[in-house]
């Protein structure tokens, strides 16, 4: 039996925020990006991998998705390239409007926990077969 060398295509559902309140997120944002099409408009995005540390069964990845909640692009969007650890929440709304999703600073339990993911994903990564060996010349 042969192995499949490759991956299955990404999901193309957002996240849907309402079900990860509460949860302890990893965010990691790699670009703002602006004027982005939707339904809705054009709209500004924060572009990030997003891990639901303590979602049920371990944790869950999204991959290069884009973060549209303003208030959530306003705590990332200056923080990328790095790691951003918290608590999603939401904050009151204002008369008419929805409630704004946030992160909520992490706990020393959180971040705990998120040292003891990135340990494990850091683990998990396969060896570069090139790091190791000098090359040699061939001739």
């Amino acid at each position: 039996m042969s192995t499949n060398p490759f991956a299955s295509p990404a999901s193309s559902t957002g996240i849907q925020w309402d079900k990860l309140l509460d949860r302890l997120l990893l965010i990691e944002p790699t670009a703002f990006e602006t004027g982005i099409v939707t339904s809705l408009g054009e709209k500004d995005a924060v572009r990030a991998d997003v891990t639901v540390v303590d979602a049920d069964g371990g944790p869950e990845v999204h991959t290069d998705t884009l973060i549209f909640p303003r208030v959530l692009i306003s705590q990332t969007r200056v923080l990328i390239g790095q790691k951003v650890l918290g608590r999603l929440a939401q904050g009151v709304a204002k008369p008419g409007q929805n409630a704004p999703w946030r992160i909520e600073d992490a706990t020393e339990d959180d971040i705990a926990t998120g040292v003891a993911y990135l340990k494990t994903r850091e683990a998990a990564k396969p060896a570069n077969p090139f790091a190791s060996a000098k090359a040699e010349a061939p001739f």
